[in-house]
C-alpha cells in the first residue's frame, strides 16, 4: 500500500471514528423536555430518539463495536505506513535498530494524536453543542447500522445486560426531575442570559414555597392591628388612620377570640357614602379562614384558593392566634420587592459593604439570601432571625449580646419587653 492510500484509508478511519463519537455524545447530551417539544412540533425523528433513549442498549452498542474496530485498525494501518518514512528520516541520526524503534513510537503518537483530535475531541465538543438537532440527524443512519449488526449486537448486549443482573444496577435510565434539577438549569440560563436574574430569583422563590413555614412571613400577634366588636366608630377611625392595613379581625374580648375580620375596602365605600363605621351599624363581618402555624406557604396558597378567601388568621397548637397572612404577603416572598409595600419598614437595610441592620422577626431564609449563605446552625430549630440567636444563646437576648458565626456577628441592638428590635450584623472580615 502506498502512502497516499494508507493516508486515504486513515482518513475513512477517523471519519467514521468521528461519526460513532458524535452519535454517542449527542445522545447522551440530549435533553428529554427539549426532544419531547420537537417531538410534539412534528419532528417524527425526535420521537426515535426519545424511544432510544429509553432503550439505548442496541445503540451503544453499534457505537463500541465501530469505535473500538476503528481504533484497532486505525493502529494497524498507520503504524505500517508511517513508519518506514520516519525510520528514513531517523536513521541519519541513529543506527537502524534504534531508528527503527524510535520511527514505531513517533508513528503511535502521530496516529494516536491525530485520532484524539480530528476523531474524539473535535466531534464531541461539536455534539455538545447542539444535541438534539444532530441526534435527530444520526438516529436514521444509527438504526441502519443497528439491523445490519444485529446478531452481534444482540450478542454483545445480552452479555452487558447479564452483567449489570449480576451487579444488581439498573439496566434502564432513570428519567425524574427533581427541584434542584431545575433550578440548576435555570441558575445556568441566568449565568448564559437566557434567564434575567430577576426571572431567576423569582423561580427560586416559588420553590422556596414547599419549605417555608407560614410563621416565617405573617405578621406576628404584637403587630395585628384588631378592633373589638363594639368599639365605637372614633376609635375605629383612629386606629385605621395609625395603622392603615387591608383588613382588621374583630375581637370578643382579646385576640385569641376572633369573630371575623372587616376589609379596608367595606369601610373606605361607607365613608365615602356618609354610612356609620361603627361594626353594629351595617359594617359587612366575614368570616375568617384560620390557619395552622405549621403549614408551608404552599399549603396556605392552595388554603386560599379553597375558600376564595386573601386573609387568614394564624393559629398554634393550642389555638392561640400568632399573626395573620394574606396572599399579598405570600406572592411578596415570590416575586420580592416587586410586591409589597415600599416603606421605612424594611426588614433588612444593608448599612454599607460590610454591615447589615435587621429586625428581629426577618425570616431566617431572607437572612441567609442577604448574606449569601447556605445556612447557620441548628436551621430547623427556629423560622427567624431572633429565633436563631435565642438558639444560640439558650435564653432571651439582651441589648449588646453577640454571636459570631459563618464569618458574621450579629449584635443586639434594642430590645422590647423580651423582642428583639433590631440585630446589627456586620461581616467578621471587615473588622479584623
Amino acid at each position: 500500500m502506498t502512502l497516499t492510500q494508507s493516508l486515504l484509508v486513515i482518513v475513512l478511519l477517523i471519519a467514521t471514528s468521528a461519526f460513532f463519537s458524535l452519535a454517542e455524545i449527542c445522545l447522551a447530551a440530549s435533553r428529554r423536555l427539549r426532544l419531547r417539544q420537537m417531538a410534539d412540533e412534528g419532528d417524527l425523528r425526535a420521537e426515535r430518539v426519545l424511544r432510544v433513549q429509553e432503550q439505548p442498549g442496541h445503540y451503544f452498542t453499534v457505537v463500541q463495536i465501530g469505535l473500538n474496530a476503528v481504533a484497532i485498525l486505525g493502529g494497524v494501518v498507520g503504524e505500517g505506513s508511517l513508519s518506514p518514512y520516519f525510520a528514513r528520516i531517523f536513521v541519519l541520526w541513529f543506527s537502524p535498530e534504534t531508528a527503527q524503534g524510535a520511527a514505531f513510537a513517533a508513528s503511535f503518537v502521530t496516529i494516536i494524536a491525530v485520532f484524539l483530535v480530528f476523531a474524539d475531541l473535535f466531534p464531541k465538543r461539536l455534539g455538545m453543542n447542539d444535541p438534539e438537532r444532530i441526534a435527530v440527524r444520526m438516529v436514521g443512519p444509527m438504526q441502519v447500522l443497528i439491523t445490519t449488526f444485529k446478531p452481534m449486537v444482540w450478542l454483545f448486549t445480552r452479555s452487558t445486560d447479564l452483567l449489570f443482573k449480576l451487579l444488581g444496577i439498573p439496566a434502564h435510565r432513570a428519567e425524574t426531575i427533581t427541584s434542584a434539577d431545575i433550578l440548576a438549569m435555570t441558575e445556568a440560563g441566568a449565568r448564559a442570559g437566557v434567564l434575567a436574574a430577576r426571572e431567576q430569583q423569582v423561580i427560586a422563590n416559588v420553590f422556596e414555597l414547599d419549605t417555608r413555614l407560614v410563621n416565617s412571613v405573617m405578621t406576628s400577634r404584637d403587630r395585628i392591628a384588631w378592633f373589638q366588636k363594639d368599639d365605637p366608630e372614633v376609635v375605629l377611625r383612629a386606629r385605621i388612620v395609625a395603622e392603615p392595613f387591608s383588613a382588621y379581625p374583630i375581637c370578643d374580648g382579646d385576640i385569641d377570640h376572633v369573630l371575623g375580620y372587616v376589609d379596608a375596602k367595606d369601610m373606605f365605600q361607607r365613608v365615602l357614602s356618609s354610612q356609620p363605621l361603627a361594626l353594629d351599624q351595617g359594617v359587612p363581618l366575614h368570616k375568617a379562614l384560620v390557619v395552622f402555624d405549621r403549614l408551608s406557604l404552599t399549603e396556605v396558597l392552595e388554603q386560599f384558593r379553597q375558600a376564595k378567601e386573601d386573609f387568614a388568621i394564624v393559629v398554634n397548637e393550642y389555638s392561640l392566634v400568632v399573626g395573620v397572612i394574606t396572599l399579598n404577603d405570600v406572592m411578596s416572598t415570590v416575586m420580592g420587592d416587586l410586591v409589597g409595600p415600599q416603606d421605612e419598614e424594611q426588614q433588612i437595610v444593608q448599612r454599607d459593604e460590610n454591615s447589615w441592620l435587621m429586625d428581629g422577626v426577618t425570616p431566617i431564609q431572607d437572612v441567609l439570601r442577604a448574606l449569601d449563605i447556605d445556612g447557620l446552625p441548628h436551621g430547623d430549630q427556629y423560622e427567624t432571625l431572633a429565633g436563631f440567636l435565642m438558639v444560640m444563646l439558650r435564653r432571651v437576648p439582651k441589648k449588646t449580646d453577640c454571636v459570631s458565626s459563618m464569618g458574621y456577628t450579629f449584635e443586639v441592638m434594642d430590645v422590647d419587653s423580651h423582642r428583639i428590635d433590631q440585630v446589627m450584623v456586620t461581616r467578621a472580615t471587615a473588622s479584623a
